[in-house]
Order: C-alpha cells, then structure tokens, then sequence
C-alpha cells in the first residue's frame, strides 16, 4: 500500500527520447527531443540489475574536481530538472549526473523501492565505468523520495565524499501517519540506514514543508554520524527551496569543504558493500583461495597447529618443574636437621629464596582514560519506540 502512495511519474513525461548516429563509430547517440541542448550535456541509456532501461543525463563541468550523482523527487522527470542540473554544474563547479527512475520519463518498466535502488546502481556504474569517476570523488544528492535510494547507495560506499539530503523523508509510511516504530512493510527506512553513512551530510529543508514534515529533516540530521551545519529555510515549502538565495550559497560553501577534505582511500572492489548490521559477527570473506594460496593457508595452519602443540607441552610441563623444586627444598631441608651447626648456615643459603609477586600493571589503564568520544549525540541508543519492535503488526487495509 505504501509503494502506491509513493510514486507518482509525470503523464505524459516532458521529453522525448531518439537514437542518433554517433558519427564516430562508436554506435548511437541518445538525444532528448523537448530541452534545450547544453554543451557538455550527455545523455545515456543504461540497463539496471533488474532488467529495465533508464534515462540518465550527464552534465560536465571542465574545471570540476567532484562529481553529484542527482535523484530526483517525485512528479519530476529529467526534462523538468535539465536545466536546473546544468545551472548547479555551472554554480557548483561540479559534474553533475541525474537519471530517471524505472517508470518515469522515458525509463521503462515500473516504479518500485527496489527498482529505484537497481536505477541508482546502474548511474553510479556508469560513473564508474564510463566517465572513471571514483566513489572519493563523488556527492549523492537526495531530494524528497530520492533520499531513498540514496541512503541506500551511502551506506554501502564507505570512501564516498558526501551525502546531500534535500528534503528527505524519514521513511514512507511515516509521510502519512506519524509512526513511532519501522515496520516490515515500509518502505525507504531512511531512518535506520542514516546511521550506516560515514561521511559529512548536508540537510537542507524548509521550515514550512506541507508534504514532508520539517521534523523529517530534523530528525535524520540529528542521527548523521558526521553532521555538517543544516540548511532550515525559514517559510520555504517542498518545491522552492532552489528559489531562495541561501540554497545555492550553503550548497557551494559545503562543496568548497568537502573539496579540501582529504580522500578516502579507494575500495579495491567494484561491488557494493551489502548493508552493515549491528550484530557482533564477522563475515568470513566468500573467495575460496586456491592453488599456491592453498598451499600457503595449508602451511600456516601447520604452523599455528605446532604452536598449539609446543604451548600445551610448555603448560603441561609446569606442574612438574614445580614439584622437582618441592622435592629439591625438601631434600635439602633434611639435610639441614641432620647437619651440624657449622653447616646450618650454608644449608640456609642454598635454599632458592621464595619468588616476589609480581606487581599487576593496568597497561590500557592510561590508553583507556585519554579516550574522548565526539558527536556523543549519534552514539546515543534509540528508544524501542524509535527503533521499532519485533512484534508482528497487522497489515494497513486500503
């Protein structure tokens, strides 16, 4: 029920779509009939995971050092946003991509939670693959139901630059009805996933939003690991942030911050992180080695095998070591009485002095002690409430 309420494409969509003759033999050149063409606009047709084929624009900026991975909000299509992506290209100095959702557009196939998380992958694919655009040199950008598939995406980068939430919902359900806990039936937990995201986030929303509530915002910049200063807009609604003047201005003062911070290092694999949960397991890796690697995993089990061994030796050789010291003091102990006086003292010498305790030192007493925590507040444990129970809810009825 959740997912009818989420999406709304816009029928019919303001563009279209046709296939060109590169001229370079390099095959076709998608073109958007409907917009004013842009130099150094781009437009690319890419097939998701789940099948479908996605409309994406990519918008280049020669003096850009970042690149904004844009998902729109809903009733929008590339053709409305074209050339707001072009004018934030030129103000933020950036390269910008957007793309439209399965089922908006000219995108085929349906709408869906999942859908969009498979659309968002394909763009930043192709960011990847197509332009080598590293994911330490990329901010994705988030507005209204696209702060969906971009938290999904955040969590799974680790080495992402920044995330950028424009009026962001706290999850689906909780757009139409003001619910205390996650149920299994929501949709975009934003909520849960924010956590998930190391690196700085950008909250902009307005304090009059009558679409998504103000508190949305609130709440998932107070839940960010790493808060940048928010963005609340005095008396600005959902769909006119861009209108006021301090949009633009926070916008290209965090792009300026985020460019001095140093990168993350890059993840040697191109696949995504599966989400991180918050049990004490450890994942054992899925690369089953082979040839010399068995070999060499055979050989330092061999080895921490004989260590075992030779410690188990060690340990099982003390009791006796102390029991030949107790019969030594002894022997000599009876040798002592049946000494004469001019011999007790040297008897009394040969005796091994007793062992002094050995004084207890705390070695992390000191390492413990200087530890400091910062940003307490997100380490702060959410109520069941918050968190939502693991109580089995009944279904919403239309």
């Amino acid at each position: 029920m959740a997912a009818k309420f989420a999406f709304f494409p816009p029928d019919p969509p303001s563009y279209g779509l046709v296939a060109a003759d590169a001229g370079d033999g390099t095959g076709v050149r998608w073109e958007m009939i409907g917009v004013t063409k842009r130099e150094g606009a781009e437009v690319k047709r890419l097939r998701t995971r789940k099948g479908n084929d996605i409309v994406a624009v990519f918008v280049r900026n020669p003096v850009a050092k970042l690149t904004v991975l844009y998902s729109h909000g809903n009733a929008a299509d590339l053709g409305q946003l074209y050339d707001l992506f072009i004018e934030l290209s030129v103000h933020l100095r950036v390269n910008l991509m957007g793309y439209d959702y399965s089922g908006y557009g000219q995108s085929n196939g349906r709408p869906t939670e999942h859908n969009t998380y498979a659309d968002i992958e394909a763009a930043y694919s192709c960011l990847e693959k197509t332009y080598g655009v590293l994911a330490q040199d990329v901010i994705l950008y988030g507005q209204s139901v696209g702060s969906g598939p971009t938290l999904e995406l955040a969590a799974r980068l680790p080495s992402l630059r920044a995330v950028v939430l424009h009026s962001p919902i706290l999850s689906g359900l909780r757009v139409m009805y003001p619910v205390k806990r996650t149920y299994w039936f929501d949709i975009y937990k934003n909520i849960d996933k924010i956590q998930l995201v190391n690196c700085p986030v950008l909250v902009i929303h307005g304090t009059d939003d009558d679409i998504v509530n103000f508190s949305h915002g609130k709440r998932l910049w107070e839940l960010c690991k790493e808060k940048y200063e928010p963005l609340w807009i005095k008396g600005a609604n959902h769909c006119n942030l861009e209108l006021y003047p301090d949009y633009i201005r926070h916008l290209k003062k965090f792009i300026s911050v985020v460019e001095r911070l140093p990168p993350k290092s890059p993840q040697t694999s191109n696949s995504f992180e599966k989400p991180r949960t918050t049990s004490g397991a450890t994942e054992l890796p899925s690369i089953i080695p082979d040839g010399k690697e068995k070999s060499r995993v055979k050989s330092r089990r061999s080895i921490n095998m004989k260590d075992k061994h030779r410690r188990s030796l060690e340990q099982k050789e003390r009791p006796r070591l102390s029991v030949d010291r107790l019969f030594s003091f002894d022997r000599r102990e009876k040798l002592r009485r049946r000494s004469t006086d001019h011999f007790e003292d040297a008897s009394k010498e040969n005796v091994d002095p007793p062992e002094k305790p050995r004084g207890s030192f705390d070695r992390f007493g000191g390492m413990m002690k200087s530890v400091g925590l910062c940003n307490i507040d997100c380490l702060k444990v959410l109520s069941p409430g918050e968190l939502g129970g693991n109580k089995k809810e009944e279904h919403l009825t239309s």
